[in-house]
């Protein structure tokens, strides 16, 4: 679809992509912004929550266990596991039409426009293709259009989550771009290192 939210989409699936492919052989163990989680932890989860929009779409299978309670044990290719994520909720979200009004989401409100279905979505994708990134030294794929992008979505969903999905808020440094304003704003440091 041409909608730019289905586009945001797109977009934060190929940085979930692009920064799995870039992770070394000894990457997999390191710690990431995700308190307590790996970045194979952090990978199931993403992959998880992309089939859990996938099954509320569709009534198809869900993510294997809980992406909340990742075990860090990948079996196979971990680019494999993502690229069947992802696929699998593209071709659900390519189903959706832009004006649908209640499109089913496996978080609160579980129910959500079409725009913001789908931007839900997108920001997991990209918030957690940020987290592998910067957990292995790989540039970060959240730029601040992209951010800015996300950011309606975020501000109309993050609330509820809190002490849940997202931690609290961080106060931005003054002059922050879109990107840091947005990690602060879902609990994370944009200034996060190992």
């Amino acid at each position: 679809m041409t909608q730019s939210t289905w586009t945001l989409l797109a977009e934060s699936h190929q940085a979930l992509r692009t920064v799995v492919a870039g992770v070394p052989a000894s990457g997999w163990s390191l710690p990431t912004p995700c308190e307590k989680w790996t970045v194979a932890q952090v990978l199931q989860h993403a992959a998880g929550d992309q089939m859990a929009y996938a099954a509320k779409l569709t009534g198809g299978p869900g993510p294997d266990g809980d992406p909340f309670a990742p075990s860090g044990a990948i079996s196979g290719d971990p680019s494999a596991l993502v690229e069947s994520a992802l696929s699998t909720a593209a071709e659900a979200f390519a189903a959706v039409g832009p004006d649908d009004a209640e499109v089913p989401v496996p978080l609160p409100p579980f129910k959500l426009p079409a725009p913001s279905a789908v931007g839900a979505a997108a920001l997991d994708a990209a918030v957690h293709a940020w987290d592998i990134a910067v957990a292995t030294g790989q540039p970060s794929p959240l730029t601040p259009a992209v951010a800015r992008a996300l950011r309606p979505t975020a501000d109309a969903l993050v609330e509820p989550l809190r002490g849940f999905a997202f931690g609290a808020a961080i106060e931005p440094e003054a002059g922050a771009d879109e990107a840091v304003s947005l990690l602060n704003f879902l609990g994370r440091r944009a200034d996060w290192t190992p």
